[in-house]
This record gives C-alpha cells, structure tokens and sequence, in this order.
C-alpha cells in the first residue's frame, strides 16, 4: 500500500516540477506515473553503481558529484521516454533538485503516518 501511494506521490511530484520549472515538461498524469517508475528503477539499480565508480570524484567534490549523477540519471529517464522532457544538462540539474525535495518532503509525510 506504501509503495503504491509512493508511487502515485512521485508521479504528483514529477508534475510539480513540471508546473513550477519549465525546463523540465511531463504530458499527462499517465506519462509521469512511467516516469517516476523509471526514474525510481534507475535510481534503485543504476545510482549504487555509478557512485561506487565515481567514488573519488565524489570523495574530491565532498559529495557535489552526486548531485550529477542524479541530474545524468533524471536526464537518462526522459531520454528512453515519450512523455517525459528535460531540456538539457542544467534543466536536469535542477529539476532533480526539486524533485528530490519534494520527494523528501513525501517520504519524511509516508514515515509519519500509519500505512504500513
């Protein structure tokens, strides 16, 4: 039940970002819940491989790198799909920067209640 309203949230958030950053465009409801499934997908089996290869660039950057590597892998998403736009390196950056927060803001609400 948790993962499904996690799921239904970052699709929610994925159409924040859209609606306050114009960098970053999601055409429909249906394509952001594609989205925040491959983003999620990439996040969970591709982000511990790319930071454990990058480990000295990020332990130089004092962790800076990491946010790149985020903005690569929300770049990544929108390139394998249809609805989901991002418009470049730097429209990236910062839409993965926001979605992030709201993403903490998500999952510090879902650590709070009940559901499961």
């Amino acid at each position: 039940m948790k993962l499904l309203l996690r799921w239904l949230l970052a699709a929610c958030a994925l159409l924040l970002v859209a609606y306050v950053y114009e960098g970053v465009q999601v055409r429909s409801f249906p394509s952001a819940l594609i989205a925040a499934a491959v983003i999620g997908l990439f996040y969970m089996l591709l982000r511990p491989v790319l930071v454990v290869l990058t480990l000295p660039v990020t332990v130089v950057t004092f962790g800076l790198f990491l946010f790149v590597i985020n903005a690569l892998l929300f770049w990544a998403a929108a390139s394998v799909l249809d609805g989901f736009y991002v418009g470049g390196f730097w429209a990236a950056l910062l839409g993965s920067i926001i979605y992030s927060v709201i993403m903490l803001v998500v999952d510090a609400a879902l650590r709070s209640t009940r559901l499961g």
